[in-house]
């Protein structure tokens, strides 16, 4: 069937809120391309958002998946226990920062490891107040959303929300709340927690603080280096757990294996989920044997969480992502990314901002640089532009003004090169 019968019957047959950013029907997909049912060939710059780091259907990968498949699909890691269950948490353990002991729980999803890692904190600390940030996404499900800041379309007549959730301002450096310039702002934004604690909720009654390093829905927001050592030592001082939320900048999208490691800090809980499994629907929540080891037996868990042929497609990731260095490619990209970007912000007034970490980058696009209003329209009109031939981005950001680069590491120049022609030819187009 050809793209638009497959849209028709999608139009009858899925509601209009299982939205979709382009109209292709994906048939194969191989590395950084993605082939549809008509045989039209699209280079990947989404990576099924942030999914497919290592690229699409990675030998190594499908074939973990083949070889689990033949032995067992599924038991119930409740009901019986498999090798690969533990040895993916053992892994997480090892090679997630922090010099204590960890444990590791796997789920589904990443809004379940987000619920799971708030239950814990709220569990271990017997508080319940949670903090989050402005631009912050954290998912779909009750507490997700509720967690997540934009309104349209992800909580919008969708509630009442979750109780016990505080939001603050985050480091948005381009759109500072605090209207002050890094570096001479002292990083405000972070000592900003020690009054929000007599304004919103006390360090007494607050379970948790949960981050995102660079925030992805709200627009791939990169803070300043001080600014995550800053909150977590207001957060030891108070005895709070800090959350943070690498299932979008995780699995090496920012040149390292967490992007949390370029602040240099030590996370009390982490949560995984996305290019972690390259596609199969898993996630983990790894944090402090402490506090992990709180909640009463059958507290935690669920009939999929840790599914055996997503873990085994996890543990071929890692070893993907270490032995076939993909980090070094991740980094390498990253150089090549932010060197043609900050060409084309100086070739082109739209583009008010280019920030993030390594391959995980982001063109903030703005009518003018003077006012900074968003272009939000502009960047709906890239996205289709765009696709239209062949190259397939997303948007994001709170008001819609943001192009997000997801491409997986394994991209080859000429795809690379033929996917940033296309985009600066339609960025060019709009500064016309």
């Amino acid at each position: 069937m050809k793209n638009n019968e497959l849209m028709k019957l999608r139009e009858q047959h899925i509601p209009q809120a299982v939205f979709n950013t382009s109209p292709i029907f994906v048939k194969t997909a191989n590395g950084a391309v993605l082939t549809d049912v008509e045989g039209n060939e699209y280079i990947d710059f989404a990576g099924g958002i942030g999914v497919n780091n290592i690229g699409h259907s990675h030998p190594r990968v499908v074939e973990a998946i083949k070889e689990q498949a033949e032995r067992f699909t599924h038991t119930c890691f409740h009901i019986g226990m498999y090798e690969s269950y533990v040895e993916l948490a053992k892994r997480l353990n090892e090679i997630t920062p922090g010099d204590f002991d960890k444990m590791t729980l796997l789920a589904n999803s990443g809004a379940e490891a987000v619920e799971n890692a708030v239950k814990v904190a709220r569990y271990a600390t017997g508080r319940q107040g949670i903090i989050c940030f402005e631009n912050a996404f954290h998912g779909r499900t009750l507490l997700g959303m509720s967690l997540t800041s934009k309104v349209k379309p992800y909580k919008f007549n969708f509630g009442p929300m979750a109780p016990e959730i505080y939001r603050m301002p985050f480091a948005y450096c381009y759109r500072c709340p605090f209207g002050l310039k890094h570096p001479d702002c002292g990083i405000a934004c972070a000592d900003h927690l020690e009054d929000f604690f007599i304004d919103h909720v006390a360090p007494e009654c607050t379970a948790a603080v949960i981050a995102e390093p660079i925030q992805g829905e709200g627009g791939f927001i990169t803070p300043p280096l001080e600014y995550f050592p800053r909150l977590k030592k207001i957060c030891e001082k108070y005895e709070i757990p800090l959350i943070i939320d690498e299932i979008q900048s995780g699995t090496g999208r920012t040149g390292t294996f967490l992007a949390i490691e370029q602040w240099g800090i030590e996370p009390d809980i982490i949560t995984m989920a996305k290019s972690f499994a390259a596609g199969m629907p898993l996630s983990a929540v790894t944090g402090r044997k402490e506090l992990m080891e709180k909640p009463h037996i059958g507290g935690l868990g669920g009939t999929y969480g840790g599914n055996p042929v997503a873990c085994s497609a996890a543990l071929a990731v890692l070893e993907v992502l270490f032995e076939e260095k993909l980090l070094e490619q991740s980094v390498e990209l990253g150089k090549k990314l932010r060197s043609r970007f900050d060409d084309m912000q100086s070739k082109y007034e739209i583009i008010g901002d280019v920030r993030g970490l390594g391959p995980m980058l982001a063109l903030e696009l703005v009518k003018d640089r003077e006012s900074k209003t968003p272009a939000a329209e502009e960047a709906k009109k890239l996205v289709k532009d765009c696709c239209d031939k062949g190259l397939i981005i997303l948007s994001c950001g709170n008001y819609g003004n943001v192009i997000r680069t997801l491409m997986p590491f394994v991209i080859t120049d000429d795809e690379l090169e033929k996917g940033l022609g296309i985009l600066e030819e339609g960025i060019a187009t709009l500064s016309r």
